[in-house]
């Protein structure tokens, strides 16, 4: 069973299902495009995505003209109250960011789309945000990618 499951070349067990004959993948870099811009957010998500194509996929990662190709925009950066104490005053406060990714199969355009993908985290307003901002990101950004990735080549 094994045997055949693996054979067939669409599904393996890193959880992609990739069609035999796609073999290249292109990242482009992110444009940020929130009102609200953290300098290294766009770069930072960028890698991620490489990193998580390079680990989990056996395609070849180019810097154009991939079968696939994976780009967006990051459209939100935003900071709001969330949970507000009898005094009126903001105990939990939420990082979200969103973004619109745009993915291209040149091979199969059937599987082409284009779509927003959105995540946050909670911090307690008594934190400083500098003090937490890097964090509550990079938790974001695995979030993100995580989703990205299962839209893209899991077909989740």
């Amino acid at each position: 069973m094994i045997a055949l499951v693996s054979s067939c070349g669409i599904y393996s067990f890193s959880g992609t299902s990739i069609k035999p004959d796609v073999k290249t993948c292109e990242v482009e870099y992110f444009v940020n495009k929130a009102m609200q811009v953290n300098p290294s957010l766009a770069n930072d998500l960028t890698e991620a995505l490489i990193d998580k194509y390079n680990k989990l996929t056996t395609l070849d990662m180019v810097t154009d003209g991939g079968d696939l190709t994976v780009y967006g925009e990051i459209l939100t950066y935003d900071l709001r109250p969330m949970a507000v104490t009898a005094d009126e005053v903001a105990s939990q406060t939420r990082l979200t960011i969103g973004i619109k990714l745009y993915y291209t199969n040149r091979l199969h355009p059937e599987e082409d789309f284009e779509k927003n993908f959105s995540a946050y985290q909670d911090f307690d307003s008594n934190q400083s945000f500098d003090a937490v901002e890097s964090t509550l990101v990079y938790d974001i950004i695995e979030i993100l990618v995580e989703d990205i990735f299962n839209a893209t080549v899991a077909n989740w």
